[in-house]
């Protein structure tokens, strides 16, 4: 295989890099991708002597480095924030929600009852999320843990299930389930503790451990 062909190999997959980082609904992917496919662009441009590419690229790697350390640096505070389960805010942010909601609980229409426990997560004082937890007894079913698509990277559901878990203790909850059929949710529910029951049913033993305004 001669210089040129490995040339054009090395910019064919900077360029499927590039393509596919596009793709990444996480911005920490999105700049870890964009970074890498830079980079090999930048040695692309420089093997085959069109200094302007690598010139260009070399500046992108840096810009995706520069913002990639600002976001791993960045300190975030989430709290919880409770609500009646007829409020108002609640009602329309289901609402406002409802198409992206049905992504991850596509059997999702609320109804209101009195035994729901329900906490908007607070980014920065901003809504990231909503999770619904209907009591019966010392169980807790999850009706909905959403995160809103810009927060998925913060696994914010951890925050109520286990750095805050004395929230629902306090209730009288000692276990959660939830019933999941989307891999990506029952991935992330694998990463904040839950373990498979029975079915498409999961669930978590919660640890009576709190730690309030946890920076992430």
């Amino acid at each position: 295989m001669d210089n040129q062909t490995i040339f054009a190999i090395i910019g064919y997959i900077a360029s499927i890099i590039l393509a596919i980082s596009l793709l990444m609904k996480s911005l920490i992917r999105l700049r870890v991708l964009n970074g890498i496919g830079a980079l090999i662009y930048l040695i692309y441009g420089i093997l085959i002597e069109a200094y302007p590419v690598a010139v260009l690229n070399g500046i992108i790697f840096f810009i995706d480095l520069f913002f990639l350390v600002q976001m791993l640096q960045r300190r975030d505070y989430f709290t919880l924030m409770s609500v009646e389960p007829g409020s108002a805010y609640l009602n329309y942010f289901i609402q406002f929600h409802n198409l992206d909601i049905q992504k991850f609980f596509p059997n999702f229409n609320y109804q209101a009852q009195q035994n729901d426990l329900i906490y908007f997560v607070l980014r920065n004082t901003i809504p990231a999320g909503l999770v619904i937890i209907r009591q019966e007894d010392n169980h807790g079913e999850i009706i909905l843990d959403y995160a809103l698509k810009d927060y998925r990277d913060f696994k914010i559901g951890g925050l109520i299930f286990n750095e805050n878990a004395k929230v629902l203790l306090d209730h009288g909850i000692k276990y959660l389930t939830v019933v999941s059929k989307v891999p990506s949710h029952i991935r992330y529910l694998h990463q904040v503790g839950f373990t498979e029951d029975q079915g498409e049913k999961l669930i978590k033993e919660l640890n009576p451990k709190i730690i309030r305004d946890k920076s992430i």
